[in-house]
């Protein structure tokens, strides 16, 4: 399977391009969400409102960002599997999903859960903090793994 994908040469910058819009499309989203729970935008908006908006464009997309990587990682196993910067990257990316559902999950049971008191606000805030810079450490992690040795 590796050769084959790596002898028909479009399949990886396409496979990349559907990878690389995906990662735009919930970097974006994370962004906008992000920015509404510090304050930054979107103010006059509740939380419920901007999460239902873009919480989809994160959650969609990795479906296919797990699809798209399984076939970069078959067509060269060994730079990504032996290599200690896709292990970050995996774990960054369950750190960033885990604090997008801290998010999510109590929205659920209350629309209004992180207006309804300054602790909650900061406690908001402190999750938009941890959540922008995991996502984009996934990017960079993603991108290092072209260039770091595998182990």
């Amino acid at each position: 399977m590796s050769q084959s994908i790596q002898t028909i040469e479009w399949i990886i910058p396409a496979v990349q391009t559907v990878h690389i819009l995906c990662v735009a499309t919930v970097l974006t989203s994370v962004l906008m969400i992000d920015l509404r729970l510090l304050g930054f935008r979107r103010r006059e908006q509740p939380v419920a409102a901007v999460t239902a908006r873009f919480l989809p464009f994160i959650w969609w997309p990795l479906p296919i960002l797990l699809a798209t990587g399984a076939v970069l990682i078959t067509a060269e196993p060994a730079r990504s599997l032996q290599n200690p910067v896709f292990l970050l990257k995996m774990g960054l990316l369950l750190a960033a999903a885990g604090v997008t559902l801290a998010c999510q999950i109590p929205l659920r049971h209350n629309p209004a859960y992180w207006e309804l008191s300054a602790g909650r606000r900061r406690a908001a805030r402190l999750i938009a903090a941890a959540s922008l810079p995991l996502w984009v450490g996934i990017v960079f992690a993603g991108r290092w793994i072209a260039y770091a040795q595998a182990g």
